[in-house]
């Protein structure tokens, strides 16, 4: 009978410990909570029956039964070191520059991860048996965390491997979730108990608690993105060591890529800043690291940090405010965006009372309400979301915000899109998307079409003059006198300023289409690459995903909008009213003068505005940056300097005014 029941107990941990991988792991559960339950009441009962088949790796093993007396100390076998932090794109590519120097012109590939902001902590596998945890502590001692790691769901007891390492030392961080963060201070107000704050100071507390069986309440998790001592473990790279920890039962950190140049690198750490309001969870930056573990060796550490990763961080300030209501806006493309109307609350020096909700999937995932208390963040430049809703002061009567069905500008039903996240307005002549793409077509980064204001766009729409972008240059002075407070000297400034637009290439005209994924440094890549628009009308999906700074979904963007009736409508009625559609002299480099430098603007200027002097650096050679720094070559400085002035003194940077500008590059005052 005991070897029937060993059979038995032995299959019900596999299972349990297969769907632990499937559902903390992988993220894809294939059988319900309820069936899961089952499995381990059943492994439950069969251990209650056979007490000398419990081992301690069981999954029934998981929370301790008595609290430990005190933390002890563990020495770490390899030091804990701490991460070199950058807090701008300059500083970045300095470190992209020096591992590239340290490496002599050996190709790199760079990882780039989420900095999970929760307690680092160091787990360690002896044969593939969970040994013991310790928190990083000083870098050289810890705390020994053992006895509650256990009650952590995403690491197992047993690695899931036939042959483990003899000894893997995976390192990560513990954390918690908003979601969990909300139903805690949710108990906690039942209770009379202290309210948390945030996730980051919860999950440090309840890591120490010295009774797992409280800390196993809590629920916290944990990701894996590091190694430390090791024997036996058979990888060469970063992303081969998350795949083979994954394999092994093991959270690894989540949403990891791997680029083969550090624009690359640059331009998704732009992307990943703009979708931290996606995260369940609290991140406080980016981590950039070599893949191969070869190059790290070479490159090396300090004595505090290793030189082969940085992370790339910003400031982050919260705030709790009430939700006064929620208004759904329609974007140039038709994308319905819900914004959160806030009470005015002071935030990173600035008084907020505007957050985006994103899409209705946000507002049901976070479960927002009008009427709600709420933690809404802003993270360095990036703008404020709403982290989390505090449920435990939520009034009485909220009820649950009911997304708009159809076009609260045009009544046409509404489209999610397929496979996506978006709610969108199909109608391409809805008034509030032809106003947005207007808007856009003369901003400064497209068009440049002067005196066309907000104003004047809503009355030419609201008239019926315009729906598309041809119709801008068919407008007449006496059609526009007809608009309200629209004299003659306006609407005849108004339209020679539409006619000097139509000479403004191609970059300038694709980056104001508003297609979809388009901005303009991928204007800027196509209109090198491919000259013409015709050209680029004929170009095949992979010669526009061979274009620089291109990927595959921003190329079948373009493709779809090149080949659709409405976008060869659109620009063959641009050709039609004499728009230049190829690259000019507004797109051409003129000069080398200021190859390999980047310089930076500031202050007030006399003959330049921002844009236009930014331009003049970008046609002769030279790379515009935002913040001053040691890698900073030039600083173009106007009166009202300010601190950037301050900033280029103190790091001994070069600062000029615009005749020695002006000198550098040739020009005639």
């Amino acid at each position: 009978m005991t070897r029937t029941a060993k059979k038995e107990i032995d299959e019900l941990r596999r299972q349990i410990r297969f769907h632990d991988r499937k559902y903390y792991v992988e993220a894809s559960p294939e059988i319900s909570d309820l069936d899961y339950d089952r499995l381990m009441q059943q492994l439950k009962e069969l251990e209650q029956s056979h007490p000398e088949l419990v081992t301690p790796d069981s999954p029934t093993q998981r929370i301790g039964d008595q609290p430990v007396e005190h933390l002890s100390q563990i020495e770490h076998a390899i030091p804990m070191l701490s991460i070199e932090n950058t807090y701008d794109e300059e500083s970045l590519r300095a470190f992209g520059r020096r591992t590239d120097e340290l490496l002599e012109g050996e190709k790199a590939e760079w990882v780039v991860e989420l900095k999970i902001d929760g307690v680092a902590a160091s787990v360690i596998y002896e044969n593939g048996l969970l040994a013991r945890a310790v928190t990083r502590g000083d870098g050289r001692v810890g705390d020994d965390i053992t006895h509650n790691i256990r009650t952590v769901q995403d690491v197992p007891l047993r690695l899931l491997s036939d042959d483990p390492p003899k000894l893997l030392e995976v390192r990560g961080e513990v954390y918690m979730t908003n979601a969990e963060l909300v139903r805690l201070n949710k108990q906690q107000q039942e209770t009379g108990d202290k309210i948390y704050a945030n996730t980051r100071n919860v999950t440090a507390g309840s890591i120490r608690l010295l009774d797992p069986r409280e800390c196993a309440q809590r629920n916290l998790r944990m990701f894996c993105h590091g190694t430390g001592q090791c024997e036996g473990l058979k990888v060469g790279n970063h992303m081969e060591f998350l795949a083979t920890i994954g394999r092994f039962g093991l959270p690894p950190t989540p949403i990891v890529e791997c680029f083969d140049g550090f624009e690359k690198v640059i331009q998704h750490c732009r992307h990943l800043t703009e979708h931290l309001y996606e995260f369940d969870f609290e991140v406080d930056g980016l981590v950039i690291k070599l893949n191969r573990f070869s190059q790290r060796e070479r490159v090396g550490a300090r004595s505090k940090s290793p030189r082969w990763l940085i992370a790339y961080k910003w400031e982050k300030y919260e705030a709790t405010t009430r939700l006064n209501s929620i208004e759904v806006q329609i974007g140039k493309t038709g994308t319905i965006t819900p914004v959160a109307h806030l009470e005015p609350v002071l935030l990173a020096e600035t008084t907020v009372s505007r957050a985006s909700l994103h899409n209705a999937e946000e507002i049901q995932r976070k479960d927002i309400r009008v009427g709600d208390t709420v933690v809404v963040e802003k993270a360095g430049k990036i703008i404020p979301h709403i982290v989390r809703v505090e449920t435990h002061l939520r009034p009485s009567d909220s009820v649950e915000f009911a997304f708009p069905t159809q076009c609260p500008e045009c009544s046409t039903k509404l489209v999610k899109d397929e496979g996506g996240v978006y709610i969108r307005c199909p109608n391409q002549g809805c008034p509030a998307q032809v106003r947005g793409r207007i808007r856009y077509f003369a901003s400064r980064n497209a068009m440049d079409i002067e005196g066309l204001g907000e104003k004047i766009v809503d009355q030419i729409v609201a008239a019926g003059l315009v729906t598309t972008y041809g119709d801008l240059f068919r407008l007449t002075v006496d059609q526009l006198t007809q608009l309200e407070r629209v004299g003659v000297r306006s609407a005849e400034k108004l339209v020679a300023g539409i006619n000097a637009s139509r000479d403004r290439g191609l970059a300038r005209l694709l980056n104001g289409l508003s297609i979809r994924h388009v901005g303009e440094t991928v204007s800027d890549e196509l209109a090198k690459k491919f000259r013409n628009i015709d050209v680029l009308m004929n170009a095949s999906l992979e010669q526009l995903t061979s274009t620089e700074n291109i990927g595959q979904a921003i190329a079948q963007s373009i493709y779809d909008f090149l080949h659709s009736d409405y976008g060869t409508r659109i620009i063959g009625d641009l050709q039609q009213m004499g728009v230049n559609t190829e690259s000019g002299a507004a797109d051409e480099v003129v000069g080398t003068e200021l190859t390999g430098k980047t310089l930076v603007v500031t202050g007030i200027l006399a003959k330049y505005t921002r844009d236009q002097i930014e331009e003049l650096i970008k046609k002769h050679g030279g790379k515009t940056s935002s913040s001053v720094s040691k890698k900073t070559s030039f600083l173009i400085a106007g009166e009202d300097a300010g601190s950037k002035l301050a900033k280029a003194q103190e790091l001994n940077v070069s600062v000029i005014g615009e005749a020695e500008f002006d000198e550098m590059i040739g020009a005639r005052s």
